[in-house]
């Protein structure tokens, strides 16, 4: 009896097993291909998930011509990384600016013929840096047509050849563009200037300097000031009136830039286009917008010339801003 019993439910448990087998088994391939359908979407989805990130940061780096503020040695080791004599000697010039001149960070500035001048014109803005006092004397803040001043004031019709950077644009629409850059420079400056508050000051600057076609207003507007500036110190110099200052005689002592339309011409046109600002203009544009420009040229490391004024001459009260080159071309803001 007790064999019969043991025979009859292995025979049960024999018969069960045969109907449920099959479906067990098409049950577990089911799962397996389910299973490895979510894997295969898993990855795919993870794989866009990290395309997707990657694009909006290129897209992010791009509009932003002022990136966030990195570690400066971790910056050099990075870029300058081979064991080439230049990398070494990079190096070692990042190094001489964290242990002597106590610079920590680093603000990259975005690489085209406008760097200077952003790197310039960010700062001012953030550090909430007032309008120079000969703008307030000359009544050029109050609403007069700069452009229109000196076509009928004095004569320099010429002016129609002017070019915007990258757009070769000339013609008498150009006093129009011209006081168009200038309204938006006054405006800009005047609203983030009055703002006390730091890092509201902040998010207005990455704000403005998201958006090119509002920042290469500014970038116009300042290289007309600086033509401007020449065509009265010409005027003085021609006219035998007040003394002007050594850096005008040094500028139009030049042989391509003698009057202000070869200035205009054959450097201010190409700002922005093809070339930067020289050594000469830098000393002008610290001039004109009445700050001590400090640059720290790396290339230059153990030489007289490693750190350099412009203009060399300036005021107790004028405030301070930091540049940061490697080439005399593209510039960065140091922290």
């Amino acid at each position: 009896e007790v064999w019969s019993w043991t025979t009859a439910t292995k025979q049960f448990l024999c018969l069960v097993w045969e109907k449920v087998k099959v479906k067990l088994m098409l049950s577990m391939s089911f799962l397996i291909v389910v299973f490895c359908y979510c894997r295969r979407l898993y990855c795919f989805l993870a794989q866009l998930v990290k395309w997707w990130s990657n694009y909006l940061q290129r897209k992010l780096r791009r509009n932003l011509s002022v990136l966030t503020e990195v570690d400066l040695l971790g910056y050099s080791a990075r870029e300058w990384k081979e064991e080439t004599k230049q990398a070494k000697h990079m190096r070692e010039a990042y190094e001489e600016l964290f242990w002597r001149c106590h610079i920590k960070y680093l603000q990259q500035v975005r690489k085209d013929n406008y760097s200077v001048l952003r790197a310039v014109l960010f700062q001012i803005f953030s550090q909430g840096i007032p309008f120079p006092s000969w703008m307030k004397e000359r009544d050029i803040l109050k609403g007069k047509k700069l452009p229109e001043k000196l076509l009928y004031s004095q004569g320099c019709n010429w002016i129609q050849q002017y070019s915007f950077g990258p757009e070769r644009y000339t013609g008498p629409n150009a006093f129009g563009k011209l006081r168009k850059c200038m309204e938006a420079l006054k405006a800009n400056w005047a609203e983030i200037s009055a703002t006390k508050d730091r890092e509201e000051r902040g998010n207005m600057c990455n704000t403005l300097f998201s958006d090119e076609s509002k920042e290469y207003k500014l970038y116009e507007a300042i290289k007309f000031l600086m033509l401007y500036e020449v065509v009265e110190a010409y005027e003085q110099i021609k006219n035998r009136g007040k003394p002007v200052h050594n850096l005008f005689r040094l500028l139009l002592a030049r042989d391509s830039s003698s009057d202000p339309l070869s200035f205009m011409m054959n450097h201010l046109n190409s700002i922005g286009d093809s070339i930067c600002l020289d050594q000469v203009e830098l000393f002008l544009l610290g001039y004109l917008l009445e700050v001590k420009i400090r640059v720290y040229r790396l290339h230059k490391f153990n030489t007289e010339e490693f750190q350099v004024n412009y203009p060399d001459e300036y005021r107790r009260e004028w405030n301070e801003i930091s540049l940061l080159t490697e080439d005399d071309r593209y510039y960065h803001i140091p922290l």
